[in-house]
């Protein structure tokens, strides 16, 4: 196990292309953090900057107390799980797990152990003999695993590696890599697009956005108190809803709607968001929306119904199959503790379910 620190890193590419701006975090021993966000916002850069594979423009990197950025990286003792799974398709499982530990000259006996064991604890042992051209998805990415896990680094990397896999296999990956982190206590640094791998898998979430680190923090710390816009919309699915508008005489107010905030002593442009599942269905005359249901998603323990109206667009979701039609007009009311305020920067400020508001 390791200790990561990144002080203030920064890559800028040729060009003048700024990937990663000022970026400090610290991933604690034996912690699983998980790099999201969009394409581009910087997440893999930054994973390759930990693996050695980019050189860093400004700030430090530092492995256990050691700066490592001129550091090779075959002696950052690090292993990294690609997305492409990246085996040697005429060799064998063993082979392809095997292969690094007979480079580094590692006894016969301690590299037949190694692989034995990570084949045991992956499920691989009936597939050592078999070529990766023989394996699904999912065993292909298994290898990888095990592959890394032979190495017993200070740290593993895993660049997006279940975006290869069709939905059910990623499910069942995620469990996979939550029981290896589980079983090794390892340091790991996972990367990914989907918000929900991130919320299913991590220890502590740091989310990116063009290269800025917008919140680091647990997965319900940033579902519950998004510290701005942007956490707010892309942690969550379906996603929070978000209402632009003006906080005036402590109300939130978007043309005739008008959502009462006794405490609130913001004023000025803004935002209001909350999620689909803080939503109830009520009688129209009371309600503080109204809307025409544009779109039912039916997935049997939740139903998603799409609405449309006061120029606006929002969601709600159901536990169960609620009994709703496309075109019907619903009333819905907001649960008032449970609504998140954005100023116009975008930057979260204290709203009606915040302790100080109580």
């Amino acid at each position: 196990m390791a200790f990561v620190a990144l002080q203030s890193v920064g890559k800028i590419y040729p060009g003048g292309v700024e990937a990663v701006r000022e970026l400090t975090l610290s991933i604690q021993e034996g912690e699983l953090v998980v790099l999201v966000g969009p394409s581009g916002c910087g997440k893999s850069t930054t994973l390759r900057m930990v693996a050695g594979l980019e050189t860093i423009t400004s700030g430090t990197l530092a492995i256990d107390g050691r700066c490592v950025n001129e550091v090779r990286p075959r002696d950052r003792d690090i292993a990294m799980v690609f997305q492409s799974y990246a085996l040697y398709p005429h060799m064998t499982v063993f082979q392809n797990m095997a292969f690094g530990l007979l480079l580094r000259k590692v006894p016969r006996a301690e590299v037949d152990k190694r692989v034995a064991d990570a084949a045991a604890m992956l499920g691989l042992e009936e597939l050592l003999q078999r070529k990766p051209g023989a394996l699904s998805g999912g065993q292909r990415q298994r290898v990888a695993m095990g592959r890394a896990i032979v190495r017993e680094p200070k740290v593993f990397l895993f660049d997006e590696p279940l975006s290869n896999l069709d939905a059910k296999l990623r499910v069942q990956m995620r469990a996979e890599i939550a029981r290896l982190h589980r079983r090794l206590g390892a340091t790991m640094l996972y990367v990914t697009h989907d918000q929900v791998e991130a919320m299913t898998l991590a220890s502590r979430i740091a989310v990116l956005d063009e290269g800025t680190l917008m919140q680091f923090g647990a997965p319900l710390e940033l579902y519950n108190a998004p510290a701005n816009r942007f956490v707010a919309g892309f942690i969550g699915s379906p996603a929070m809803n978000l209402l632009d508008g003006t906080f005036v005489d402590g109300a939130f107010v978007r043309r005739d709607l008008r959502i009462e905030l006794p405490a609130l002593q913001a004023t000025g442009q803004g935002a209001l968001g909350i999620r689909p599942e803080h939503l109830t269905v009520c009688d129209t005359a009371g309600a503080d929306l109204a809307g025409r249901v544009t779109h039912v998603e039916r997935m049997g323990s939740t139903t998603v119904a799409h609405l449309e109206g006061r120029d606006v667009s929002w969601v709600i979701r159901f536990d169960g199959d609620a009994s709703l039609a496309a075109g019907e007009t619903l009333g819905v009311s907001l649960d008032r503790r449970s609504i998140h305020l954005f100023d116009a920067s975008g930057a979260r400020i204290p709203g009606p379910g915040d302790a100080d508001l109580c």
